[in-house]
Protein backbone atom coordinates (compact mmCIF):
# COMPACT_ATOMS: atom_id res chain seq x y z
CA UNK A 1 0.00 0.00 0.00
CA UNK A 2 2.69 2.29 0.65
CA UNK A 3 4.48 2.63 -2.63
CA UNK A 4 0.58 2.76 -4.03
CA UNK A 5 0.39 6.29 -1.98
CA UNK A 6 3.80 7.41 -2.85
CA UNK A 7 2.70 6.99 -6.82
CA UNK A 8 -0.22 8.77 -5.75
CA UNK A 9 1.14 11.71 -4.30
CA UNK A 10 3.75 11.82 -7.10
CA UNK A 11 0.47 12.05 -9.61
CA UNK A 12 -1.19 14.96 -7.50
CA UNK A 13 2.00 16.70 -6.97
CA UNK A 14 2.01 16.24 -11.06
CA UNK A 15 -1.13 17.46 -11.87
CA UNK A 16 -0.71 20.55 -9.49
CA UNK A 17 2.27 21.38 -11.02
CA UNK A 18 0.74 21.36 -14.75
CA UNK A 19 -2.00 23.26 -13.85
CA UNK A 20 -0.43 25.91 -12.20
CA UNK A 21 -0.53 29.33 -14.55
CA UNK A 22 2.97 29.57 -16.33
CA UNK A 23 5.04 32.58 -16.25
CA UNK A 24 4.37 35.20 -19.01
CA UNK A 25 7.29 35.03 -21.49
CA UNK A 26 7.78 37.41 -24.94
CA UNK A 27 5.53 36.04 -27.75
CA UNK A 28 8.53 36.53 -30.46
CA UNK A 29 9.99 33.80 -28.17
CA UNK A 30 7.84 31.00 -27.78
CA UNK A 31 9.36 28.45 -25.12
CA UNK A 32 8.60 24.52 -25.22
CA UNK A 33 8.94 23.28 -21.70
CA UNK A 34 10.43 19.92 -21.20
CA UNK A 35 7.68 16.98 -21.34
CA UNK A 36 7.64 15.74 -17.65
CA UNK A 37 8.93 12.44 -16.13
CA UNK A 38 7.20 10.79 -13.02
CA UNK A 39 9.37 9.78 -10.63
CA UNK A 40 9.43 6.24 -10.39
CA UNK A 41 8.96 4.14 -7.04
CA UNK A 42 10.80 1.42 -6.25
CA UNK A 43 8.82 -1.85 -6.12
CA UNK A 44 7.65 -3.10 -2.60
CA UNK A 45 10.35 -5.24 -0.74
CA UNK A 46 8.41 -8.73 -0.27
CA UNK A 47 10.91 -9.02 2.88
CA UNK A 48 10.33 -5.62 4.00
CA UNK A 49 9.49 -6.36 8.16
CA UNK A 50 10.81 -9.79 8.07
CA UNK A 51 13.78 -10.92 10.71
CA UNK A 52 17.50 -12.83 9.76
CA UNK A 53 15.92 -15.48 11.89
CA UNK A 54 12.47 -15.43 10.34
CA UNK A 55 13.38 -15.72 7.01
CA UNK A 56 16.20 -18.40 7.97
CA UNK A 57 13.37 -20.18 9.68
CA UNK A 58 11.57 -20.32 6.17
CA UNK A 59 14.58 -22.58 4.57
CA UNK A 60 14.44 -25.14 7.24
CA UNK A 61 12.21 -28.38 7.74
CA UNK A 62 12.57 -30.13 10.74
CA UNK A 63 11.46 -33.57 11.19
CA UNK A 64 8.46 -34.16 13.71
CA UNK A 65 8.71 -37.76 15.23
CA UNK A 66 5.07 -39.53 14.71
CA UNK A 67 5.32 -41.52 17.44
CA UNK A 68 7.03 -39.38 20.21
CA UNK A 69 7.26 -35.52 19.16
CA UNK A 70 10.87 -34.71 20.41
CA UNK A 71 10.81 -30.97 22.72
CA UNK A 72 13.77 -30.17 19.55
CA UNK A 73 10.95 -29.96 17.08
CA UNK A 74 8.31 -28.12 18.82
CA UNK A 75 10.86 -25.70 20.03
CA UNK A 76 11.82 -25.54 16.39
CA UNK A 77 8.60 -24.01 15.46
CA UNK A 78 7.84 -21.83 18.71
CA UNK A 79 11.05 -20.57 18.99
CA UNK A 80 13.42 -20.60 16.29
CA UNK A 81 10.71 -19.64 13.80
CA UNK A 82 11.02 -22.75 11.54
CA UNK A 83 8.22 -22.62 9.01
CA UNK A 84 8.52 -26.56 7.53
CA UNK A 85 7.94 -29.71 9.08
CA UNK A 86 8.01 -33.66 8.07
CA UNK A 87 6.20 -36.35 9.75
CA UNK A 88 8.65 -38.76 10.44
CA UNK A 89 8.86 -42.38 11.24
CA UNK A 90 5.49 -44.01 10.98
CA UNK A 91 2.04 -44.71 12.23
CA UNK A 92 -1.16 -46.86 12.17
CA UNK A 93 -2.82 -44.71 14.39
CA UNK A 94 -5.10 -43.13 11.39
CA UNK A 95 -6.19 -39.77 10.21
CA UNK A 96 -7.48 -38.09 13.07
CA UNK A 97 -4.25 -38.59 15.42
CA UNK A 98 -2.04 -37.52 12.54
CA UNK A 99 -4.39 -34.57 12.11
CA UNK A 100 -4.59 -33.43 15.71
CA UNK A 101 -0.37 -33.74 15.66
CA UNK A 102 -0.02 -31.35 12.53
CA UNK A 103 -2.54 -28.67 14.35
CA UNK A 104 0.20 -28.74 17.33
CA UNK A 105 2.62 -27.68 15.14
CA UNK A 106 0.26 -25.12 12.65
CA UNK A 107 -1.67 -23.83 15.45
CA UNK A 108 1.72 -21.96 16.75
CA UNK A 109 2.33 -20.22 13.76
CA UNK A 110 1.87 -16.61 14.68
CA UNK A 111 1.42 -13.24 12.27
CA UNK A 112 4.15 -11.74 14.45
CA UNK A 113 6.75 -14.27 14.07
CA UNK A 114 5.92 -15.39 10.56
CA UNK A 115 4.00 -13.09 8.39
CA UNK A 116 0.91 -15.38 8.31
CA UNK A 117 2.93 -17.65 6.77
CA UNK A 118 1.71 -21.13 6.49
CA UNK A 119 3.86 -24.13 7.43
CA UNK A 120 4.68 -26.90 4.77
CA UNK A 121 3.99 -30.01 6.02
CA UNK A 122 6.07 -32.68 4.61
CA UNK A 123 5.79 -36.62 4.14
CA UNK A 124 7.25 -39.65 2.80
CA UNK A 125 3.74 -41.46 0.93
CA UNK A 126 5.28 -43.11 -1.64
CA UNK A 127 3.70 -46.54 -1.47
CA UNK A 128 4.63 -49.85 -0.51
CA UNK A 129 7.78 -50.24 1.98
CA UNK A 130 7.70 -45.98 2.01
CA UNK A 131 3.95 -45.67 3.21
CA UNK A 132 4.40 -43.08 6.52
CA UNK A 133 1.13 -43.19 7.10
CA UNK A 134 -1.12 -45.65 7.73
CA UNK A 135 -4.48 -46.88 9.39
CA UNK A 136 -7.75 -45.56 9.45
CA UNK A 137 -8.56 -43.45 6.80
CA UNK A 138 -5.33 -44.12 4.86
CA UNK A 139 -5.22 -46.53 1.81
CA UNK A 140 -2.66 -49.07 1.80
CA UNK A 141 -0.87 -48.20 -1.45
CA UNK A 142 1.30 -49.97 -3.76
CA UNK A 143 5.17 -50.13 -4.45
CA UNK A 144 5.84 -47.52 -6.97
CA UNK A 145 6.42 -50.71 -9.53
CA UNK A 146 3.33 -52.32 -9.44
CA UNK A 147 2.28 -48.11 -9.67
CA UNK A 148 3.81 -48.04 -12.98
CA UNK A 149 1.96 -51.41 -13.84
CA UNK A 150 -1.19 -49.35 -14.20
CA UNK A 151 -2.58 -47.04 -16.83
CA UNK A 152 -1.38 -43.86 -16.35
CA UNK A 153 -4.84 -42.77 -16.14
CA UNK A 154 -6.13 -45.18 -13.02
CA UNK A 155 -2.83 -44.34 -11.40
CA UNK A 156 -3.57 -40.77 -11.58
CA UNK A 157 -6.82 -41.91 -10.48
CA UNK A 158 -5.70 -43.89 -7.40
CA UNK A 159 -2.87 -40.52 -6.37
CA UNK A 160 -5.74 -38.21 -5.95
CA UNK A 161 -7.64 -40.58 -3.55
CA UNK A 162 -4.65 -41.02 -1.82
CA UNK A 163 -3.74 -36.81 -2.15
CA UNK A 164 -7.27 -36.19 -0.46
CA UNK A 165 -6.29 -38.79 2.56
CA UNK A 166 -2.97 -36.54 2.83
CA UNK A 167 -5.16 -33.54 2.94
CA UNK A 168 -7.56 -34.56 5.19
CA UNK A 169 -4.58 -35.62 7.71
CA UNK A 170 -3.10 -31.92 7.35
CA UNK A 171 -0.26 -32.97 4.96
CA UNK A 172 0.17 -30.42 2.39
CA UNK A 173 3.92 -31.83 0.61
CA UNK A 174 4.60 -35.43 -0.49
CA UNK A 175 8.36 -35.83 -0.76
CA UNK A 176 7.37 -38.30 -3.76
CA UNK A 177 7.40 -38.80 -7.01
CA UNK A 178 10.62 -40.58 -6.87
CA UNK A 179 12.04 -40.19 -10.92
CA UNK A 180 15.10 -42.03 -10.22
CA UNK A 181 15.43 -44.83 -12.63
CA UNK A 182 17.42 -48.29 -11.79
CA UNK A 183 18.79 -50.70 -14.22
CA UNK A 184 16.47 -53.62 -14.22
CA UNK A 185 20.03 -56.43 -14.13
CA UNK A 186 20.82 -53.51 -11.29
CA UNK A 187 17.39 -52.84 -9.40
CA UNK A 188 18.37 -55.80 -6.63
CA UNK A 189 22.01 -54.46 -5.16
CA UNK A 190 20.16 -50.84 -5.66
CA UNK A 191 19.99 -50.17 -1.76
CA UNK A 192 18.04 -46.44 -1.77
CA UNK A 193 15.55 -47.41 -4.56
CA UNK A 194 15.20 -50.84 -6.41
CA UNK A 195 15.69 -52.96 -3.39
CA UNK A 196 12.53 -51.60 -2.35
CA UNK A 197 10.85 -51.19 -5.91
CA UNK A 198 10.51 -47.72 -5.28
CA UNK A 199 10.99 -46.73 -8.97
CA UNK A 200 8.24 -46.84 -12.09
CA UNK A 201 10.08 -48.96 -13.63
CA UNK A 202 13.36 -49.32 -15.99
CA UNK A 203 13.14 -46.64 -18.64
CA UNK A 204 12.47 -43.04 -18.84
CA UNK A 205 9.44 -43.63 -20.66
CA UNK A 206 7.58 -45.21 -17.82
CA UNK A 207 8.88 -43.30 -15.03
CA UNK A 208 8.14 -39.56 -16.50
CA UNK A 209 4.48 -40.71 -17.51
CA UNK A 210 3.73 -42.48 -14.16
CA UNK A 211 5.59 -39.87 -12.19
CA UNK A 212 3.20 -37.52 -13.97
CA UNK A 213 0.18 -39.15 -12.96
CA UNK A 214 1.01 -39.86 -9.42
CA UNK A 215 1.74 -35.91 -9.54
CA UNK A 216 -1.11 -35.05 -11.47
CA UNK A 217 -3.06 -37.15 -8.87
CA UNK A 218 -1.73 -35.74 -5.93
CA UNK A 219 -1.89 -31.72 -7.22
CA UNK A 220 -6.07 -32.57 -7.73
CA UNK A 221 -6.12 -33.32 -4.03
CA UNK A 222 -4.49 -29.89 -3.25
CA UNK A 223 -1.32 -31.45 -2.19
CA UNK A 224 1.84 -30.55 -3.78
CA UNK A 225 4.54 -33.25 -4.90
CA UNK A 226 8.51 -33.45 -4.98
CA UNK A 227 10.70 -35.41 -7.26
CA UNK A 228 13.67 -37.03 -6.26
CA UNK A 229 16.44 -37.53 -6.09
CA UNK A 230 18.10 -35.21 -8.31
CA UNK A 231 20.19 -35.90 -10.04
CA UNK A 232 19.26 -40.01 -9.53
CA UNK A 233 20.38 -42.50 -7.20
CA UNK A 234 19.15 -45.48 -9.16
CA UNK A 235 22.90 -46.19 -10.26
CA UNK A 236 24.42 -46.82 -6.91
CA UNK A 237 24.85 -49.56 -4.56
CA UNK A 238 24.64 -48.03 -1.22
CA UNK A 239 21.91 -46.28 0.55
CA UNK A 240 22.95 -42.54 1.93
CA UNK A 241 21.41 -42.89 5.17
CA UNK A 242 23.43 -45.52 6.26
CA UNK A 243 26.53 -45.42 4.20
CA UNK A 244 29.17 -43.27 3.37
CA UNK A 245 30.81 -42.76 0.35
CA UNK A 246 27.91 -43.72 -1.98
CA UNK A 247 29.06 -42.33 -5.46
CA UNK A 248 28.07 -42.75 -8.68
CA UNK A 249 30.19 -43.16 -11.67
CA UNK A 250 27.74 -43.30 -14.41
CA UNK A 251 25.44 -40.81 -13.97
CA UNK A 252 26.13 -37.90 -16.26
CA UNK A 253 24.78 -34.64 -17.12
CA UNK A 254 23.18 -36.41 -20.25
CA UNK A 255 21.50 -39.43 -18.28
CA UNK A 256 18.42 -41.13 -18.48
CA UNK A 257 18.13 -40.32 -14.79
CA UNK A 258 18.66 -36.83 -15.69
CA UNK A 259 16.63 -36.35 -18.44
CA UNK A 260 13.81 -38.15 -16.13
CA UNK A 261 13.93 -34.78 -13.91
CA UNK A 262 14.34 -32.45 -17.18
CA UNK A 263 10.34 -33.90 -17.94
CA UNK A 264 9.44 -33.15 -14.38
CA UNK A 265 10.67 -29.47 -14.39
CA UNK A 266 8.75 -28.92 -18.10
CA UNK A 267 5.36 -30.09 -16.91
CA UNK A 268 6.08 -27.76 -13.40
CA UNK A 269 7.18 -29.70 -10.85
CA UNK A 270 7.10 -27.28 -7.58
CA UNK A 271 9.94 -28.91 -5.40
CA UNK A 272 12.64 -30.88 -6.93
CA UNK A 273 14.84 -32.85 -3.66
CA UNK A 274 18.54 -33.57 -4.48
CA UNK A 275 20.18 -36.33 -2.92
CA UNK A 276 23.84 -36.72 -0.81
CA UNK A 277 25.54 -38.72 -3.10
CA UNK A 278 28.49 -37.91 -4.89
CA UNK A 279 28.40 -37.99 -8.78
CA UNK A 280 31.91 -38.69 -9.99
CA UNK A 281 30.65 -37.28 -13.79
CA UNK A 282 29.46 -33.74 -12.34
CA UNK A 283 31.04 -33.02 -9.47
CA UNK A 284 33.15 -35.41 -7.90
CA UNK A 285 34.21 -33.39 -4.81
CA UNK A 286 30.99 -33.00 -3.08
CA UNK A 287 27.79 -34.15 -1.90
CA UNK A 288 25.14 -33.42 -4.31
CA UNK A 289 22.83 -31.37 -1.88
CA UNK A 290 26.53 -29.28 -1.41
CA UNK A 291 27.24 -28.86 -4.54
CA UNK A 292 27.08 -25.90 -6.71
CA UNK A 293 27.96 -28.01 -10.42
CA UNK A 294 24.83 -29.88 -9.36
CA UNK A 295 22.65 -27.64 -8.08
CA UNK A 296 23.10 -24.23 -9.53
CA UNK A 297 24.65 -25.10 -13.03
CA UNK A 298 23.18 -28.27 -13.78
CA UNK A 299 19.18 -27.93 -12.12
CA UNK A 300 18.87 -24.31 -12.25
CA UNK A 301 21.18 -23.49 -15.41
CA UNK A 302 21.30 -26.29 -17.87
CA UNK A 303 17.87 -27.73 -16.95
CA UNK A 304 16.09 -24.40 -16.05
CA UNK A 305 14.63 -25.10 -13.09
CA UNK A 306 13.28 -22.04 -10.68
CA UNK A 307 11.18 -23.70 -7.85
CA UNK A 308 12.35 -24.88 -4.71
CA UNK A 309 14.89 -27.16 -4.32
CA UNK A 310 15.22 -29.07 -0.45
CA UNK A 311 17.82 -31.27 0.20
CA UNK A 312 17.45 -34.94 1.31
CA UNK A 313 17.93 -35.48 5.07
CA UNK A 314 21.41 -33.78 6.18
CA UNK A 315 20.59 -34.35 9.86
CA UNK A 316 21.55 -37.85 10.30
CA UNK A 317 22.45 -39.61 7.19
CA UNK A 318 26.14 -41.30 7.27
CA UNK A 319 26.84 -39.96 3.59
CA UNK A 320 27.50 -36.36 5.21
CA UNK A 321 28.45 -37.51 8.71
CA UNK A 322 32.07 -35.50 8.17
CA UNK A 323 30.51 -32.61 8.11
CA UNK A 324 28.99 -30.71 11.29
CA UNK A 325 25.27 -30.10 11.28
CA UNK A 326 26.52 -26.04 10.54
CA UNK A 327 28.35 -26.86 7.17
CA UNK A 328 25.77 -28.89 5.93
CA UNK A 329 23.28 -26.44 6.12
CA UNK A 330 25.90 -23.53 5.30
CA UNK A 331 27.09 -25.77 2.29
CA UNK A 332 23.79 -26.60 0.81
CA UNK A 333 22.33 -23.14 0.79
CA UNK A 334 25.62 -22.11 -0.75
CA UNK A 335 25.19 -24.64 -3.79
CA UNK A 336 22.08 -23.16 -4.32
CA UNK A 337 19.54 -25.09 -2.88
CA UNK A 338 16.23 -23.55 -1.01
CA UNK A 339 15.14 -25.71 2.24
CA UNK A 340 17.53 -27.87 4.50
CA UNK A 341 15.55 -30.92 5.53
CA UNK A 342 16.56 -31.85 9.31
CA UNK A 343 14.64 -34.93 9.90
CA UNK A 344 15.53 -37.50 11.44
CA UNK A 345 17.41 -36.02 13.79
CA UNK A 346 16.02 -32.24 14.84
CA UNK A 347 17.86 -31.89 17.75
CA UNK A 348 21.07 -30.83 15.04
CA UNK A 349 18.79 -27.92 13.53
CA UNK A 350 19.66 -25.20 16.46
CA UNK A 351 23.45 -25.65 15.34
CA UNK A 352 22.29 -25.16 11.53
CA UNK A 353 20.05 -22.35 12.36
CA UNK A 354 23.11 -20.60 14.45
CA UNK A 355 25.75 -21.68 11.63
CA UNK A 356 23.28 -19.75 8.90
CA UNK A 357 22.47 -16.58 10.92
CA UNK A 358 26.14 -15.88 11.40
CA UNK A 359 27.07 -16.66 7.76
CA UNK A 360 24.57 -14.34 6.27
CA UNK A 361 24.89 -11.37 8.90
CA UNK A 362 28.94 -11.73 8.21
CA UNK A 363 28.73 -12.75 4.36
CA UNK A 364 26.57 -10.26 2.10
CA UNK A 365 27.04 -12.23 -1.12
CA UNK A 366 25.60 -15.61 1.31
CA UNK A 367 22.76 -13.41 3.00
CA UNK A 368 21.42 -12.98 -0.66
CA UNK A 369 21.32 -16.49 -1.39
CA UNK A 370 19.65 -16.81 2.06
CA UNK A 371 16.76 -14.29 0.57
CA UNK A 372 16.93 -15.42 -3.24
CA UNK A 373 15.75 -19.07 -1.14
CA UNK A 374 13.34 -17.33 0.84
CA UNK A 375 11.74 -15.60 -2.47
CA UNK A 376 11.61 -19.36 -3.58
CA UNK A 377 9.77 -20.81 -0.59
CA UNK A 378 6.84 -18.20 0.06
CA UNK A 379 6.12 -18.34 -4.10
CA UNK A 380 5.80 -21.80 -3.61
CA UNK A 381 3.84 -21.65 -0.30
CA UNK A 382 1.71 -18.52 -2.09
CA UNK A 383 1.10 -20.74 -4.94
CA UNK A 384 0.17 -24.23 -3.22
Amino acid sequence: MRSRAVWAVGVVLLLAACSATPAAVPTSAPTSLPPSTPTPTAAPDPLAGWTLEQKIGQIVMVGVNLAAPQQASIDAVTTEHVGNVFLQNRTAAGTQPVLDLVHRFTDQVADATTHGTPLLVGVDQEGGQVQTLTGPGFSTMPPALAQGALSPADLQSSAETWGRELAAAGVTLNLAPVVDIPTQEGAAANAPIGHYQREFGYDLSTVTTHGDAFAAGMAAAGVDTAVKHFPGLGRVTGDTDTTANVTDDVTGPSSDQVASFQHAIDRGTPFVMVSTAIYALIDPSAPAAFSAPVVTDLLRGTLGYDGVVLTDDVSAAAQVAAWTPGDRAIDAISAGCDIVLASKDPTVLPAMIAALTQKAESDPEFAAKVDAAVLRVLAAKHAG
